[in-house]
């Protein structure tokens, strides 16, 4: 049964701008040249999404359940990722192609986690009634819209050379530069996603463990 919650335009502001920022870093991970890295870096941004979003609805946020339920929002889309992923593997332009096809279905599945988890939010949802069932299809008709508008935004970058924030702050009805969170502080996406990528870089080279990997991701996506 749902219980919308009182109108907020300023907190329906700060959403908007969490899931915004949280699409162009996806989108920024998803071109990281590494394969399967960039599948978790895409991942941790898109529970680190949620986490803001838990925070601004003052929800309780435990991690274990915001990863059972990502898993189970985007599972359908697993293959579409995994054969983005894939496609790096080929020597020469695997890299270009997965990168920017990866980039798109990043973007689309984070906007598409993200305004579904608002919409259950916004009705007054929480972790503890969340209906898996019901989320995902919200999810998956969202899937489409956020795939469209990654595609524009990736082609109007290729076409002007502008920047992701760019592009999406002239098409927001406020600056992209905004502060959503004061834990994330000034720190610039492009820096997120470097870090991400030198991150992912010495992974493969084995100079960090798998467990390291996971732990300076979080301090990375948390501003740390």
């Amino acid at each position: 049964m749902e219980n919308k919650r009182e109108e907020n335009p300023q907190r329906k502001k700060k959403v908007e701008l969490i899931i915004r920022n949280h699409m162009i870093w996806s989108m920024g991970a998803g071109l990281i040249p590494v394969p399967v890295a960039d599948f978790f870096a895409v991942g941790a941004i898109q529970l680190d999404m949620i986490r803001q979003m838990c925070k601004l609805y003052e929800i309780d946020f435990k991690e274990k359940d915001g990863k059972a339920v990502v898993s189970a929002l985007t599972g359908a889309g697993l293959s579409r990722l995994g054969a983005s992923a894939a496609v790096k593997f080929v020597p020469g332009m695997g890299s270009i192609v997965g990168g920017v096809t990866m980039s798109v279905l990043s973007g689309a599945s984070t906007f598409a986690i993200g305004e579904a988890f608002k919409k259950h939010f916004e009705t007054g949802g929480t972790f503890l009634d969340l209906d898996t069932e019901r989320i995902k299809k919200k999810y998956d008709d969202l899937f489409e819209k956020g795939k469209k508008m990654a595609s524009d935004i990736q082609e109007e970058k290729k076409a002007t050379g502008k920047s992701y924030s760019d592009i999406i702050a002239e098409k927001a009805d406020e600056p992209f530069s905004e502060k959503v969170e004061e834990e994330r502080g000034t720190q610039d996406h492009d820096q997120v996603i470097k870090k991400l990528k030198e991150l992912a870089e010495l992974k493969e080279k084995g100079v960090i463990t798998e467990q390291e990997f996971e732990e300076l991701k979080k301090g990375i996506l948390k501003g740390n």
